[in-house]
């Protein structure tokens, strides 16, 4: 319909008083985009889900130190959207900072891939670190900019309920991502083999950095549709400026005024300062938020790890550590529409949810609650952990290469102890006080009338602290180190051989009818194997049939050659197996996730409607800042190593985050509830409500 000024219809007239929608087709342009969300959302949390197992298990870090990097790229991820939108609304557009900044992503996804494949030999430490760097600010740069690039396709208000469809498409793309890649990637890591190994990280990696490039040309090819906006100055520069500049005028001047901020007004004009005053009432209540954060990002790690300690099968099928990931957004799509119909209702009936500052306070005390779930499961698991060695003890073991009895006198501190050690058996003693080292006498004497009755050992232990020292009776007493942590991925075993000339020993998967491990019986090395069912034989011979190489163990299998020639064998368990299944884990993700509804998606929703129009971009960047600082949290106390067990953690950020809601709970019956208005009219697109679970992942 056009309208000219001879013939004025109606219709015409409430056209031209923006009472008359057009009737405009759904921008193609978004389809685009949406794809651009869905690789990209696949590739950052296909990486991230193996992240902390890859630190650990590839690069050789340890839990802690794991725990630190993963919560520092972490950190950053959630940094550099500050940066991102400033470089998007001060200079690039945001069309060019999504691709730039893709690119700089594609890059770090390309080289954490290219860096695990150990043909290519390259320093893995190094390149994974830089690729990290890489990742987190590609992800970071474009987090702030995609959502509201896909909000610039629309025109309003016109289009205004298909930008209500847009952004729904888009939550579900960002979820659906997430869930298929937090699913996958631990299948293509652990049940692939290459290169040798018995996993593929390389391919576990690839695959999303094949995913990140595939965005990036899914995001090119709508180009021609995008409607591009110029660059209009960023509004956290302008905030951050006027701020700043309020601070030295009011530390210089001495006249009083009503507000701090009042002493702007000779720069800035009256309506950026009443703004800037109703946002800073907002975020005041931001302060408490890192904490819960710090929580929820355990999740990859400290939960991870957790799991991989524990029994993973499931009616003969496997349920990875990192897989447990794959609950959160999974529980997400069914908690957020089961809060607003059913939870919500009744806890508002029930009156314990009147605003929505207190669905927030219920939330981190969920959050609290998941912690508290996670260290009771955590002391249930000690058991199966074995006896680790520790500061100012040292640990000894014996065992027994021969088939007959040695008795053991050990003097400590002017007192004996005597025992027997079995045929092919095994004596320790995991207590003893030691400071650097610790020297003992002892004598081990062959009981009479057996084979060993002539073979006698009168020295001294020599046993450092913090050390798992071991001995193995041969024709000599051979001295070693054992490593009894907990295995991972699969079992660990050593085998030490009495034998008169070498021989080789052979362990073939029962169910695969391969051999698994072939091994000289001079190496006396441990060595990581698959867990399932196992014949070890003996040059052919059978000495264990049928055994159980349970996951998470450790084993010695000894070996002995009778003097007829015929060779027997028996194996002793220095670490137990994983006993406490992986579905105990399912409460703490059910709980941890349903705080995660009430703190999360309630918060951006309170701030939304509590803070002027003009300052939501502002308080977006602010909000995945305390994300950040909530990963800071976190590395703060892992490197600050004052618990000496994973247990007593899990309660201290339990702790902490019941005293954090404490503390906001005094802070929001203080809050007086306001309906502002913004002193602008016109709603930027990036400025419209959306789903918090958006906003924080985006």
């Amino acid at each position: 319909m056009e309208c000219n000024d001879i013939l004025q219809s109606p219709e015409c007239s409430l056209l031209k008083q923006g009472k008359l929608k057009h009737k405009l087709p759904y921008p193609k342009a978004v389809g685009f985009i949406v794809t651009n969300e869905f690789c990209e959302r696949f590739s950052y949390y296909g990486m991230r889900t193996i992240l902390s197992l890859y630190l650990r298990d590839k690069l050789g870090y340890g839990d802690d130190s794991a725990t630190v990097i993963y919560h520092v790229f972490t950190m950053f991820a959630y940094f550099f959207p500050l940066i991102g939108a400033m470089i998007a609304d001060g200079w690039l557009g945001r069309f060019r900072t999504i691709l730039y900044l893709s690119l700089v992503y594609a890059t770090g996804s390309v080289l954490i891939s290219v860096a695990a494949m150990p043909p290519v030999n390259l320093p893995q430490l190094e390149f994974t670190i830089v690729a990290l760097l890489l990742i987190a600010f590609g992800t970071g740069g474009i987090k702030p900019c995609v959502s509201a690039f896909g909000g610039d396709q629309f025109k309003l208000p016109e289009q205004e309920r298909y930008l209500g469809y847009f952004f729904s498409l888009f939550y579900f793309s960002i979820n659906a991502g997430s869930l298929i890649s937090t699913f996958l990637t631990p299948i293509l890591r652990a049940d692939v083999h290459c290169f040798g190994d018995n996993d593929c990280y390389s391919l576990a990696f690839g695959v999303p950095g094949i995913l990140m490039i595939i965005s990036i040309i899914f995001f090119v090819a709508g180009k021609r549709l995008y409607i591009m906006k110029t660059p209009t100055g960023n509004v956290f520069t302008k905030v951050s400026s006027c701020i700043g500049h309020a601070v030295i005028k009011s530390y210089k001047s001495k006249e009083k005024r009503e507000h701090w901020l009042d002493h702007a007004e000779d720069k800035y004009d009256s309506s950026l300062i009443d703004d800037i005053k109703s946002l800073l009432r907002v975020l005041v209540l931001f302060i408490p938020l890192p904490v819960f954060w710090a929580l929820f990002d355990q999740q990859g790690s400290r939960w991870t790890f957790q799991a991989d300690r524990m029994e993973q099968d499931i009616a003969g099928w496997t349920l990875k550590a990192d897989q447990m990931q794959v609950l959160n957004p999974l529980l997400i799509l069914i908690f957020i529409p089961l809060f607003e119909v059913a939870i919500y209702p009744f806890l508002t009936w029930c009156k314990l949810v009147r605003k929505p500052l207190h669905k927030m306070i219920w939330g981190g005390i969920l959050a609290a609650c998941a912690f508290i779930i996670s260290g009771v499961v955590e002391l249930k698991l000690l058991p199966t952990y074995g006896t680790p060695v520790s500061e100012g003890f040292a640990q000894l073991r014996i065992y027994n290469g021969y088939n007959c009895d040695f008795a053991l006198n050990i003097t400590n501190d002017n007192t004996s102890y005597n025992t027997t050690i079995g045929p092919l058996g095994l004596y320790e003693k995991l207590d003893i006080e030691a400071n650097k080292i610790i020297q003992l006498p002892y004598t081990l004497r062959g009981m009479p009338y057996s084979e060993c009755e002539n073979i006698t050992y009168s020295q001294i232990f020599s046993l450092k602290e913090k050390t798992a020292n071991s001995f193995f009776i041969t024709d000599d007493l051979y001295n070693f180190t054992d490593n009894n942590n907990k295995a991972i991925d699969g079992v660990s075993a050593r085998f030490l051989s009495h034998v008169t000339t070498p021989v080789t020993i052979n362990v073939q998967n029962n169910k695969k009818n391969r051999t698994s491990l072939l091994i000289n019986s001079e190496d006396r090395t441990q060595k990581s194997i698959e867990k399932g069912t196992y014949d070890i034989t003996v040059d052919g011979v059978a000495v264990l049939p049928d055994f159980q190489f349970k996951a998470g163990a450790v084993y010695t299998i000894i070996v002995h050659q009778t003097k007829n020639g015929s060779y027997m064998a028996e194996a002793v368990t220095i670490t137990p197996p994983n006993s406490v299944h992986i579905l105990w884990l399912v409460p703490q993700y059910v709980v941890m996730t349903m705080g995660e509804v009430m703190f999360s998606v309630t918060g951006l929703q309170f701030s939304f409607t509590q803070a002027p129009a003009s300052m939501k971009s502002v308080l977006q960047s602010v909000w995945l800042l305390t994300v950040a600082f909530g990963n800071l949290i976190v590395v703060l106390i892992v490197e600050g190593n004052f618990l000496n067990a994973q247990w007593k953690e899990f309660f201290l950020f339990a702790g902490l985050m019941l005293l954090d809601m404490l503390i906001f709970m005094t802070m929001a019956l203080r809050y007086k509830y306001v309906e502002l208005k913004s002193s602008t009219e016109d709603l930027a697109i990036e400025e419209i409500k959306l789903p918090d679970k958006m906003i924080k992942e985006n």
